[in-house]
């Protein structure tokens, strides 16, 4: 005969199962939906850099399962924190060699270059 505390218990570990296979069940949906991308009436217009379009790289299914789960205001917010910090970082980076200002802005440049290219900036 089972005790009303092991029937509680035994509904936990349940409970904690299902939670689990629902979180995954919805991020493999998510990380699936960025490769498939929306219908084209409901595609964005490609991100432009000085007249450019940005590129699909690496971290392009990223960017694209982050806009689907996080939404695009959430998504810009979170990529305007990440440039800064690491704008940030370089900035702190180039005080502590010596580095010019002119130097700076340059390597600025080259991480929002190399940004594109991974495919940060879709």
């Amino acid at each position: 005969v089972e005790s009303a505390a092991d029937d509680d218990r035994s509904f936990g570990v349940i409970k904690k199962e299902n939670t689990m296979r629902h979180v995954l069940v919805l991020l493999l949906l998510a990380v699936a939906s960025a490769f498939v991308g929306p219908p084209q009436s409901q595609r964005r217009p490609p991100v432009e850099l000085n007249g450019k379009l940005a590129k699909f790289g690496v971290a392009s299914p990223a960017v694209y399962a982050g806009r689907v789960v996080l939404g695009d205001k959430s998504l810009e917010k979170i990529r305007g924190k990440a440039i800064a910090l690491h704008s940030q970082a370089i900035t702190e980076f180039c005080l502590f060699v010596g580095a010019t200002p002119k130097m700076r802005g340059m390597l600025i440049k080259k991480a929002k270059t190399n940004g594109d290219t991974l495919g940060f900036l879709v």
